[in-house]
C-alpha cells in the first residue's frame, strides 16, 4: 500500500485533467486510480501499452504514469516508441525492479519522475500536479501557435509580402518601390496586417513574425 496523506489540485484543473496508467498489475491499476480520483482527478487505466495508445485522447492536461516492466513489453521501449509516434504528455516511471541506469535511462529520453515500489501517496500527487501543470503549459502554447498561424493565414497575399518586408525594417517607402505600388497601398496594407495580427506596435508585430517562423522579406538588390 502507498502511504502519505492526500494533496488536493485546483478544481479547474482536476475537472479538466487526465491521468493515464499504464501497468499488468490489476490491484495497482486499482491502487493508482483511488489514489488519484480521491483528489478528484479523472483516471483512465490500462493492462498494455496498446491499449492506451488505442485509447482516444483528450486534448486536456495530462500525463502517463508507466510501469517499466510490463507483460511482454518494455516500458522503456514503449517510451521511445511513444515519442515517435506524437505522444508528448509527460511520463512519470514506476517499477518494483528499478535501478540507478534504468532511472539515468528513463529520464533521458524525457521522463519527468521515476518511482521505485512502493511509493508514498503524497509524493506521486505531488509529481502529477507537476506533470499536468507541465502539460498545461505545453498545450498552452501549441494553442496559441495554432491560432497565431489561424490568423497569419487571413492575410492576403499581399498583406503577407507587406509584412514580411516590415519585420525586415523596410520603410513604407521602400516597401513600395519593391512591390511597384504606391507609398500609400502599402500604409493600407500594412495597416490591414497589424490590424488582423491583432499587433499594436511594430515590435510585437516581429514578435508575431518570429513565433511563426517567417523569414524577412529581403530588399532586392539594385
Amino acid at each position: 500500500m502507498f502511504a502519505g496523506s492526500h494533496s488536493f489540485l485546483p478544481k479547474k484543473e482536476n475537472g479538466a485533467s487526465v491521468v493515464y496508467v499504464v501497468d499488468d498489475d490489476e490491484a495497482m491499476r486499482r491502487s493508482l486510480s483511488g489514489l488519484l480520483e480521491s483528489v478528484g482527478l479523472r483516471v483512465e487505466t490500462f493492462a498494455s501499452s496498446q491499449e492506451f495508445l488505442a485509447f482516444p485522447k483528450r486534448d486536456v492536461p495530462s500525463c502517463l504514469i508507466l510501469d517499466v516492466r510490463l507483460r511482454g513489453e518494455s516500458g522503456l521501449t514503449f517510451q521511445q516508441d511513444a515519442a515517435k509516434m506524437g505522444v508528448r504528455m509527460p511520463i512519470l516511471f514506476m517499477t518494483g525492479y528499478g535501478d540507478m541506469r534504468m532511472s539515468v535511462k528513463a529520464m533521458k529520453a524525457g521522463a519527468v519522475d521515476f518511482f521505485p515500489k512502493p511509493f508514498h501517496d503524497q509524493d506521486m500527487l505531488d509529481a502529477v500536479a507537476d506533470a499536468l501543470a507541465r502539460d498545461g503549459k505545453r498545450l498552452a502554447t501549441e494553442h496559441t501557435a495554432t491560432e497565431l498561424r489561424a490568423t497569419y493565414e487571413l492575410l492576403s497575399v499581399r498583406e503577407q509580402q507587406v509584412m514580411g518586408f516590415v519585420v525586415a525594417g523596410l520603410m513604407n517607402k521602400q516597401i513600395a518601390a519593391e512591390m511597384n505600388l504606391s507609398e500609400i497601398t502599402i500604409k493600407v496594407y500594412r495597416g490591414q496586417a497589424m490590424k488582423k495580427m491583432n499587433a499594436r506596435t511594430l515590435a510585437d508585430l516581429v514578435r508575431k513574425a518570429e513565433a511563426l517562423g517567417i523569414k524577412p522579406q529581403r530588399k532586392s538588390q539594385p
